[in-house]
């Protein structure tokens, strides 16, 4: 009897394809609604999958899974003491979307100070009538100040077109310094609050974690400068929101870009949904087909290691094979 294996909510079909041709593979899109989901669970060894909720309260109802293999980065969904307690793996794909998400970043960096939104919308519903009046002027990328709070992989890939093909100047805040990034793109440390008082940009891109939830809001805000851009792209939980949109109400600061948010889908009725001056986009940071399908194909390979015995190259808690 082959192994049996649950996908959730999404899984590229050239990857499905693969990993059916030696399990038992079946794809959950609305789990919560689906009768078959309680007992396929029960007996599944492993799940891919995006977002599966991996806490003591569900694991406890998979008594034989041997693994979680997020396709993603990201991985807050998974409790990794829960995970090491029952004994179940849990992994990432980190490294195969890096430059898809820098690719990302920039668009939405020149999107938002270009107002690219709003000009679309400008042309389209026919206003384009001569030259373009200068209450409709956006502001330059090139030659600014760039603060990026987190520089791993993403924030290095960012750094480097920001550098080198914006000519801008990288400030950048974590938890411990990186000197390659300080030779490589002339980078300069600073503590989170100096990085706000001297970025023309802020740009987040860290993971969230009980020490990073809720790490920028009114009092950050307050630092920056009335003319910066606010840019996130790490996860909605990393700021707060209602602080965001009482800084962009209060003209704190001139604007934002956002790729992620507290409630996703983002509720419709959500204030920054009405604001001009922000560019909302659906969480797409790694969303091209090569890139998706690259991180698939990444996660079944942890899975596979992991219901074979194997230790996987991306294993988050490493401590539950010495369990």
């Amino acid at each position: 009897m082959k192994k049996k294996i649950l996908a959730y909510r999404r899984l590229e079909q050239p990857v499905y394809d693969r990993l059916a041709k030696d399990y038992d593979v079946r794809l959950f899109v609305d789990p919560e609604n689906d009768s078959d989901f309680p007992e396929f669970l029960r007996e599944a060894e492993g799940v891919i999958g995006i977002g599966f909720p991996g806490n003591a309260v569900i694991l406890d109802k998979a008594p034989n899974l041997k693994i979680i293999s997020n396709v993603s980065v990201g991985y807050n969904n998974l409790e990794l003491a829960d995970l090491t307690k029952h004994g179940v793996m849990g992994t990432h794909t980190p490294g195969v979307l890096d430059d898809t998400v820098a690719d990302m970043a920039m668009g939405l960096m020149l999107a938002t100070a270009r107002r690219m939104p709003e000009l679309d919308g400008y042309v389209k519903r026919g206003l384009w009538k001569g030259l373009l009046p200068n209450e409709w002027y956006g502001v330059d990328v090139h030659h600014k100040t760039l603060g990026i709070i987190g520089m791993g992989r993403v924030g290095s890939a960012i750094a480097k077109r920001a550098r080198f093909g914006f000519d801008m100047d990288i400030l950048y805040h974590t938890r411990t310094r990186k000197p390659e990034a300080e030779e490589r793109f002339d980078a300069s440390y600073r503590d989170l609050d100096d990085l706000l008082k001297e970025s023309d940009y802020v740009l987040l891109v860290i993971p969230l974690t009980e020490e990073t939830r809720g790490m920028i809001g009114s009092e950050q805000f307050r630092l920056m400068k009335s003319s910066a851009i606010f840019l996130n792209i790490s996860r909605g939980g990393t700021i707060i929101e209602e602080d965001l949109i009482d800084a962009l109400q209060q003209n704190e600061i001139a604007a934002a870009g956002l790729d992620v948010f507290a409630q996703e889908p983002v509720d419709p009725k959500n204030p920054l949904l009405q604001m001009k001056n922000v560019v909302t986009l659906p969480h797409i940071g790694s969303s091209t087909h090569e890139t998706e399908v690259a991180m698939a194909h990444l996660a079944a390979d942890n899975l596979i290691a992991g219901i074979e015995g194997k230790r996987p190259a991306n294993l988050l808690n490493l401590n539950v094979l010495g369990r």
